[in-house]
């Protein structure tokens, strides 16, 4: 046992319970996930997270869970940190339409966090499945980048629903589309040098059509079906986060914003999860994949401050022990630092750099000092077995976030950790 695990009680519990996995490979066989059955219960929705977008190891074993969740579990949708409007397309190529080469074409323009791969595995699955699993997007469109992505279909559905409405949508448009990005990290600042008049314009008229499409619903029915009108209406909502995400990361970069503003995307999402569990088969059971700020189920904090509610801990406020928060990390190797760069291609630049040794306190140190590589923990057991001292449990009190750390009780965090021994960054992203 290595000596700095006799002063950590965590790293001790570690070692006597963590559980060893053999493989990343996504083609290995599963058998060394099966503790994972356990582990989970009888959770609904089982969050996958990562402490990095572009790392490999990463988006092999969630692409690894994700098979084993489906094959020897039940579980029948893959929800992903996506766009929901754009989620619907990719969701009819999962089930067979089109051809193969389609995917590519339609990923072109986003982000590239690993949708690829999973959706590809799911479209040769369903090729053959008693039972096909299902895509579900759950993000604002584009990242935040754009709100054309939702606000278009929806000016389709007006135009053959409420015609009268469709100008004021082409206007909502006209100004979506001047400062339209990639991601919110290239249009918060183009929203930014906006007229006034513009900005206030785009967010009046978007609210004004979201009371219309609550208000006269049952015009909207008259004229169409329901499921028509659900998918239309998340889609405007989901433009009107993405419209008040601009004001408020406009707010975090001038050092002016409210408490927590930014929280608008998570819980869209944390909506978006429930607004599909409302709509498929009662007992439906499905995989989330997002990162771990996103999933996790306690507030986010930065230097002592309150910076968000994350998505895990709306869906846990609701789902109780029917959410599953299971986060991924590293304890070597290379990470993702995402650096703004406004000119970059989503907004951002990727800098492959090198993980320091895990600061101590952190729950990649523990899994350090109890001498383990691939492998998974059981938090819930943790948080029963962990005495506490002064009310308060002794476990970890952070996680990385890409080359940084997240001050958070990690016990209460999340439900479950898994830890790679190494991550290296995806190839491909110079130009990202």
């Amino acid at each position: 046992m290595p000596a700095s695990s006799r002063h950590n009680p965590f790293a001790d519990w570690l070692q006597a319970h963590a559980l060893p996995l053999t493989h990343v490979d996504r083609h290995a066989p599963l058998d060394d996930l099966e503790p994972l059955r356990g582990i989970i219960g009888e959770a609904r929705v089982v969050a996958i997270g990562e402490s990095s977008h572009f790392i490999n190891e990463f988006a092999l074993m969630r692409e690894r869970i994700l098979r084993f969740l489906v094959e020897r579990c039940g579980f029948t949708v893959l929800a992903f940190e996506y766009g929901l409007s754009e989620g619907f397309l990719l969701d009819a190529w999962a089930q067979g339409e089109g051809t193969d080469d389609d995917l590519s074409a339609q990923l072109a323009e986003a982000i590239p966090v690993g949708v690829d791969e999973p959706l590809r595995w799911m479209r040769r699955h369903n090729a053959t499945a008693s039972k096909p699993v299902r895509f579900a997007g759950i993000d604002i469109p584009a990242a935040g980048g754009s709100l054309v992505p939702a606000l278009a279909p929806v000016a389709a559905y007006l135009r053959e629903i409420d015609p009268e409405t469709l100008p004021v949508l082409q206007t909502a448009m006209r100004i979506a589309e001047s400062f339209a990005g990639a991601s919110a990290a290239s249009a918060a600042p183009a929203w930014t040098r906006l007229a006034t008049a513009e900005q206030d314009a785009l967010s009046a008229i978007l609210m004004r059509l979201l009371i219309r499409f609550r208000a006269v619903e049952a015009l909207y029915l008259s004229r169409g079906d329901q499921r028509s009108y659900d998918i239309a209406l998340r889609r405007l909502e989901g433009a009107c986060h993405a419209d008040y995400g601009f004001r408020a990361m406009a707010g975090l970069y001038a050092g002016n914003g409210l408490t927590a503003d930014t929280s608008a995307r998570d819980v869209y999402m944390a909506g978006s999860v429930l607004w599909h569990l409302e709509r498929l088969e009662p007992g439906t059971r499905v995989v989330l994949a997002a990162h771990n700020a996103h999933i996790q189920k306690v507030p986010i904090s930065f230097n002592g401050h309150l910076t968000g509610f994350p998505m895990g801990q709306h869906l846990h406020r609701v789902l109780g022990d029917e959410y599953f928060a299971l986060g991924l990390t590293s304890t070597t190797g290379h990470t993702a630092d995402m650096r703004l760069d406004e000119y970059a291609r989503f907004g951002f630049a990727i800098d492959n750099t090198v993980l320091e040794a895990p600061e101590p306190g952190s729950v990649e140190a523990a899994f350090a000092d109890a001498g383990l590589g691939l492998s998974i923990a059981d938090l819930r057991r943790a948080r029963q077995a962990i005495p506490g001292d002064a009310g308060l449990a002794l476990g970890p009190d952070r996680i990385r976030v890409q080359s940084a750390y997240l001050h958070t009780p990690v016990l209460d965090a999340f439900d479950g950790i898994l830890n790679t021994p190494t991550s290296t960054v995806a190839e491909g992203l110079e130009n990202t």
